[in-house]
């Protein structure tokens, strides 16, 4: 099987692993430093699942470090299932909390002519977007797990 970008254990590979947690984590600390983000069921249910994504991701860059330190590609079809379903559930919860906290901060800005929480409608604005580009990180690296799962 052939390494290209983003497989586990190249440098690519652990670049989006960490992406993919800085941006889960950006969009934790955006929105835990609001004062009322827990009035809003999508804003915890956005928590919840960016402080999946980071646990998920941080592990698998951790995998990925450690198969770049032994110089070696990751190629184990039965962990690698594990892994290609793991990105797929993590990425749809992602891209579903995202969604859901996106239409909210829409409703907040757009549909009610103004945001009257004041600074934290930036915050919930800065934790949203960070949110959709972990998303992007994230699909980008299930595409290719799956690509690998489905080339071996």
């Amino acid at each position: 099987m052939r390494d290209f970008a983003g497989t586990p254990g190249t440098l690519t590979g652990l670049f989006l692993r960490m992406a993919q947690c800085f941006f889960a984590a950006g969009s934790i600390a955006s929105m835990v430093t609001s004062k009322n983000f827990f009035n809003v069921t999508a804003f915890c249910y956005l928590i919840a699942s960016m402080a999946l994504q980071v646990i998920w991701s941080i592990g698998l860059a951790f995998l990925d470090a450690y198969f770049l330190a032994k110089k070696k590609a990751f190629h184990n079809h039965v962990l690698l299932s594990l892994f290609v379903v793991g990105d797929w559930c993590t990425a749809i919860l992602t891209l579903a909390a995202a969604a859901s906290s996106a239409g909210i901060t829409v409703l907040y800005f757009h549909d009610l002519g103004s945001c009257s929480f004041g600074e934290e409608c930036t915050k919930y604005q800065l934790s949203v977007a960070f949110s959709f580009l972990s998303w992007i990180m994230i699909s980008i690296s299930s595409l290719i797990m799956f690509w690998i799962w489905a080339a071996g």
